[in-house]
C-alpha cells in the first residue's frame, strides 16, 4: 500500500495515521496549492511537490487534512487514477461539505464539519497556527477558538 500525503497541512495527520498501520506501506508526498494566502479556495490548483514512485499497479490511499470545496482532491485523484493504480482510496482527518463545488466523497473521514475555517494539527492560515496541538476555528483573522 502506498500513502500519498498532501502537504503541508496533512502531514501530522499522517504520522499519527501510519503508526497505526499495520501492514506493510510506503508514504509518499505531493504539494498542491488553491489558497495561497486567502481562507477560500482559489480554485487553481498548483504542482509544488510531485510525486516520486510508480504507482501503477499498487493500492493507492490519498491523505488529505480537509475536503472543502473538493476541487484539490479531486484533481489530485484524477491525476493519479490516471497512473493506473490497483485501488485508489481517499483519506481525510475533516470532510467539510459547506462549499463543496465538485461530487467528491471520502472512503474515510476522521469526523465531518459543517462550516468555518480551521487551524491547527498541521491545518494552517496563511502558514500559521500548524504547531496548534488541536484544532481551533478562525473567528476572524486576529482571534481563534477551539473548534
Amino acid at each position: 500500500m502506498t500513502l500519498i500525503c498532501i502537504l503541508k497541512g496533512a502531514f501530522i495527520f499522517l504520522a499519527d495515521l501510519v503508526r497505526n498501520i499495520l501492514i506493510p506501506l510506503k508514504v509518499e508526498f505531493v504539494g498542491l496549492s488553491s489558497y495561497g494566502s486567502n481562507s477560500q479556495s482559489l480554485g487553481e490548483i498548483r504542482v509544488t511537490k510531485d510525486i516520486q514512485f510508480v504507482i501503477k499497479g499498487k493500492d493507492v490511499i490519498l491523505v488529505e487534512d480537509i475536503i472543502d470545496t473538493g476541487l484539490t482532491i479531486a484533481y489530485l485523484r484524477d491525476r493519479i487514477a490516471a497512473e493506473n493504480p490497483n485501488s485508489l482510496r481517499i483519506c481525510v482527518l475533516i470532510d467539510k461539505e459547506e462549499r463543496r463545488e465538485v461530487d467528491i466523497k471520502a472512503d474515510y473521514a476522521g469526523f465531518r464539519l459543517e462550516e468555518g475555517f480551521v487551524v491547527g494539527y498541521g491545518l494552517d492560515f496563511d502558514e500559521r497556527y500548524r504547531q496548534l496541538p488541536d484544532i481551533w476555528r478562525i473567528v476572524d483573522k486576529l482571534e481563534i477558538r477551539p473548534k
